[in-house]
């Protein structure tokens, strides 16, 4: 038969990323393309035991239905915890436990959102938060971005001249995908230009623990006093991915409204994972797990960045960064980047195009982006290298 899909979706096309998923799965190509978590960083006896024992002591709390709102300790605990650690969240402040920060995109964007309103956003930002804007048929406009984030002029100039804009999507901390970190200067006069405008601020913070190099920057949120700001925190880069335990911190009556449209969708998020999360943070030392998280992907950074030194330069150029798990790379003048890409793949080496992380993938790009923390040594010196290879033959 002829199927016919909703006009919402009607637009939306697969993900580059997992697209390119398809050739990174076959085990004779190397993946530099993913944005998964180095397997020697899940803390796996420790979640095997808090496992065990919740299974062996109550089963029935892991096993049958819980609150849509999220597992009363763990919401109570994370309150307390962003309180202290990062002065983010309010007295008019809740807490939501979703499955995974993605559907605090979602959630969010279905509570507040009309068909053709704008939501501002970073240029480029992350492909599965644009795909989610595009579903519900938002107006993507794209703010360039700057060495230290968003470039304020244009933002401004964005607020004054678009219509009906909703609220501004950012990613301040080690950005997916350009690495770039969000100035406080910049912080403080985004949170400014929002309430001036009147537009709320969507604030994805899954990469900041995840610091290598410099000093740790306060939340956008923490300077939220007048409600406007949502901030959506993860387990997903510190704990586990698969496990899908990611938390939004924003006004009551917009948590509320969000708490209504995830109770269609899962009913509640995965209680042994919340309870896994929960007894990780408080029975164990999670500090000190931070820590060994940071001095791994310290190393793998040092490691990415000296053969990139060595391979890549000067043809192939990279913003800095100071955290996360990715590199973004610029192409030199008269190499067109998807040819590129797909010369890589020859060599069966997948990375991921630029144009996947714009508003509008038909505009020009030079650029690529590179995953550190899932491959290994052997892997990301090989596929460096053969990137590096791809280069000179093109030029």
């Amino acid at each position: 038969m002829e199927y016919k899909f909703s006009e919402r979706v009607l637009t939306l096309k697969p993900s580059a990323i997992r697209e390119i998923f398809k050739y990174a799965a076959d085990p004779t190509y190397i993946s530099l393309s993913a944005g998964n978590p180095a397997p020697e960083a899940f803390p796996v006896k420790p979640l095997a035991e808090i496992s065990a024992k919740l299974m062996a002591e109550n089963p029935i709390l892991a096993l049958q239905y819980s609150t849509t709102e999220g597992y009363t300790p763990l919401r109570d605990h994370l309150r307390a915890y962003m309180r202290e650690k990062h002065n983010t969240g309010r007295d008019f402040d809740d807490i939501l436990i979703t499955s995974g920060a993605q559907q605090i995109m979602d959630l969010f964007t279905k509570s507040i959102l009309n068909e053709g309103e704008t939501v501002l956003t970073e240029a480029p930002s992350f492909i599965g938060t644009l795909n989610d804007f595009r579903s519900y048929r938002a107006k993507l406009v794209g703010i360039p971005m700057d060495t230290d984030g968003m470039n304020m002029e244009a933002l401004e100039k964005a607020l004054r001249t678009e219509k009906n804009v909703k609220f501004i999507y950012t990613i301040p901390n080690f950005q997916n995908p350009s690495g770039i970190t969000m100035s406080l200067e910049k912080r403080k006069k985004l949170y400014d230009l929002a309430k001036q405008y009147g537009v709320m601020i969507l604030e994805d913070n899954p990469y900041g623990d995840l610091r290598y190099a410099g000093e740790a920057l306060p939340t956008i949120k923490s300077f939220d006093e007048e409600g406007i700001v949502l901030y959506a925190g993860s387990f997903s880069k510190v704990i586990s991915p698969g496990m899908r335990v990611g938390y939004a911190i924003g006004p009551k009556p917009v948590l509320a409204k969000m708490t209504v449209c995830k109770q269609g969708q899962d009913v509640h998020t995965n209680i042994w994972s919340q309870v896994l999360c929960h007894r990780f943070m408080t029975e164990y030392d999670y500090e000190a797990h931070l820590d060994g998280l940071r001095a791994l992907y310290t190393k793998k950074r040092a490691f990415l960045l000296d053969l990139m030194e060595k391979n890549l330069a000067p043809h192939i150029t990279w913003d800095p960064f100071d955290g996360g798990l990715f590199a973004w790379c610029h192409l030199p003048a008269g190499v067109d980047m998807q040819a590129f890409v797909q010369k890589a793949l020859e060599k069966k080496v997948c990375v991921v195009p630029g144009t996947a992380f714009l508003t509008d993938e038909n505009e020009p790009c030079d650029a690529f982006r590179i995953n550190f923390s899932t491959p290994t040594d052997e892997q990301l010196q090989k596929g460096i290298e053969l990137l590096g290879e791809a280069v000179r033959e093109m030029l």
